[in-house]
């Protein structure tokens, strides 16, 4: 059960059919963990008939490196990953962002929040919680009104505040992943009100992910397991906006030699394309990792015809 507020009108309806998407961040190149993403969204939306969108998250700049976002589109290219439309940039979409949040504002769902990490792992440790590492501190609420009031957020550009919506009690998110089965999360207990504008002026993920899905009228997410603990944020906040809700699919991840997830800040190798050979190979080492079988491994078969048995083999 899901508790939200007002909620706003769906502002368009999402494309009949299925339409999916891939979206990386431009932190560097792919990389194992990121192809298996790529691979498992694209043949989900192949099998299903559907259009498969390319977004590039480039929303937080500072850890964006030059030149990624076009090494992104090549790798894909060269493992026969094509997308149906033109790619989306987050970091060109400020003003769709700022609506929405605008929106949230009117609903009387945000505050702002003059809180730095060390000054909510205090207030965390004073209580006598200890975060795990690798995990996300819950917010305690310490900037949250008694009554929540709107803010012209047009005139808090410069107060260097982040915001945060404020969650309502008890409210539970469930829903159904086509990989893992029933899911849900407490976001009081397990989260806390969370920041939708850091105080530097960047958008987060959860609020951009949620906008450009809606907007984009993606009807299936499949992605990393290591975005599973996000979904049901961003299923809330479809709820609020109105939004239709997507399915969602979560795949394995890719783990280095310590148990850690495969990634850009564990500089993790990127995938070698260089030519039809080399990325058909790192194709096939991508499939195994979804648990695909029997799939061709002759010499002579390319590309195309290993991505159209893939396709005739995927199963959600």
């Amino acid at each position: 059960m899901i508790l939200a507020v007002s909620k706003l009108k769906n502002p368009s309806s999402p494309a009949d059919g299925y339409r999916g998407r891939f979206a990386p961040s431009p932190t560097g190149p792919l990389h194992a963990g990121s192809l298996v993403a790529a691979l498992g969204s694209w043949l989900d939306a192949r099998k299903n008939g559907g259009k498969w969108l390319l977004r590039i998250e480039d929303l937080d700049t500072p850890r964006c490196v030059p030149g990624a976002a076009q090494q992104i589109q090549a790798q894909l290219l060269a493992c026969g990953l094509s997308w149906d439309e033109e790619v989306v940039y987050q970091s060109l979409r400020q003003d769709a962002y700022q609506r929405a949040l605008q929106r949230l504002n009117e609903l009387k769902c945000l505050y702002p929040c003059t809180c730095s990490r060390q000054t909510i792992a205090n207030a965390l440790a004073s209580a006598g919680i200890q975060t795990p590492r690798n995990q996300e501190m819950i917010y305690p609420g310490t900037c949250r009104p008694i009554n929540l009031v709107s803010n012209p957020i047009e005139t808090l550009g410069d107060l260097k505040k982040a915001w945060r919506i404020a969650l309502p009690q008890n409210c539970h998110v469930e829903f159904q992943d086509l990989a893992l089965g029933p899911q849900s999360q407490n976001l009081n207990t397990e989260v806390g009100d969370f920041v939708l504008r850091r105080s530097d002026g960047l958008f987060t993920y959860q609020l951009a992910v949620v906008v450009d899905d809606a907007e984009q009228g993606i009807t299936h997410i499949v992605r990393g397991q290591d975005l599973l603990s996000n979904t049901a944020r961003q299923i809330y906040l479809q709820e609020v906006l109105g939004y239709k809700r997507p399915e969602y699919l979560h795949l394995p991840l890719v783990l280095d030699e310590h148990g850690e997830k495969l990634s850009k800040q564990t500089l993790a190798t990127q995938i070698n394309t260089q030519d039809e050979k080399h990325a058909l190979i790192e194709l096939r080492k991508a499939a195994n990792h979804l648990g695909m079988k029997n799939l061709p491994d002759g010499e002579n078969v390319t590309i195309t015809e290993w991505l159209l048995a893939a396709t005739h083999a995927w199963q959600s």
